[in-house]
């Protein structure tokens, strides 16, 4: 054989090598490293609340199908009384829940839950703090909030890689805005203070609070402080985590963004308060805002926000 030949026969040795597998005549591109996953936050409404039509035995059904259908790996409920976690964990079978009531740290009032699917992570650790100044206490309050609020936490490991990622989800108070601010720098604290500060963060919930609001621009990284330094004097933030709003990576232009609908059609152009955060140089594959309904009922009152993410 000619050194031409050799050259033109090692040359397409290398090219075939180098190609993606070819399958059905279509090239499949690799696939890169990391950990992915569908993160889902959704605020049900609590279910003894005197909603008329909308009460939960009306809509149960409307919000278990909604949470199976968005099929995420991981989700936080929020506001979700025992009974109406019992009947999500019915109507989707092979999650596992983390979370405890916030009334008396175990089944009474409500939760910040977390639902983690099974089949793909081992819960490695998790817990619930109470947003106060003794954030170990139960049904602790500070602040100024007038109702206990609590954030519930995990350390999820991929059974299949190894691979681990912290996720928090909360539900911050909706009338106090010191409360908010203090709470999301307590949330920034616990972040900072994670056992494995190489695993990847994701804070997800209802913050009652806008994109524009003190506490989600420190969370993002744009301010160094949530809180009012002259009400706190001798108080010192930590860190902030500087996090990214998997929505606006996506959709940064987005002015309909509204998430509170109070059960309301066409409720669109409010502030978008039910947020998902990730660590910084996270891969934002695709985020959104799910607005279903039927007949003209809507499953909360709130719409579900869900992401998915590559870390």
């Amino acid at each position: 054989m000619s050194v031409s030949s050799w050259i033109a026969l090692a040359a397409a040795l290398c090219a075939a090598a180098c190609c993606s597998t070819v399958e059905a005549g279509s090239v499949r591109a690799e696939q890169p490293e990391g950990l992915e996953l569908k993160l889902v936050t959704f605020n049900v409404r609590y279910g003894t609340a005197a909603d008329g039509e909308d009460a939960w035995p009306h809509r149960a059904d409307m919000a278990t199908g909604l949470v199976g259908r968005l099929d995420g790996d991981v989700i936080g409920l929020q506001e979700a009384l025992r009974f109406q976690l019992d009947a999500f964990e019915a109507a989707m079978p092979g999650y596992a829940e983390v979370g405890v009531g916030r009334d008396d740290g175990a089944t009474k009032g409500e939760y910040a839950a977390l639902l983690v699917r099974t089949s793909r992570f081992a819960i490695d650790a998790s817990g619930t703090f109470w947003l106060s100044d003794t954030p170990e206490a139960v049904a602790s309050r500070s602040w100024g909030n007038g109702i206990t609020r609590v954030c519930t936490w995990a350390r999820l490991v991929e059974k299949k890689t190894g691979d681990a990622v912290y996720v928090f989800n909360v539900h911050l108070d909706h009338q106090s805005q010191p409360s908010r601010e203090r709470a999301a720098e307590l949330i920034a604290a616990r972040i900072g203070a994670r056992e494995h500060t190489e695993n990847p963060v994701v804070l997800m919930g209802d913050f009652n609070a806008g994109e524009a609001n003190p506490a989600l621009q420190y969370l993002r990284g744009e301010r160094e402080r949530a809180s009012e330094s002259q009400a706190w004097p001798e108080y010192t933030p930590p860190q902030s985590p500087a996090l990214t709003d998997t929505f606006r990576a996506i959709h940064p232009d987005a002015t309909e963004v509204g998430t509170f609908n109070g059960f309301k059609a066409g409720a669109t152009n409010g502030e978008k308060i039910d947020h998902i955060l990730v660590s910084p140089g996270a891969h934002v594959l695709d985020a959104g805002i799910d607005r279903s309904e039927t007949d003209g009922r809507y499953p909360s009152d709130h719409f579900a926000v869900w992401a998915s993410v590559r870390f």
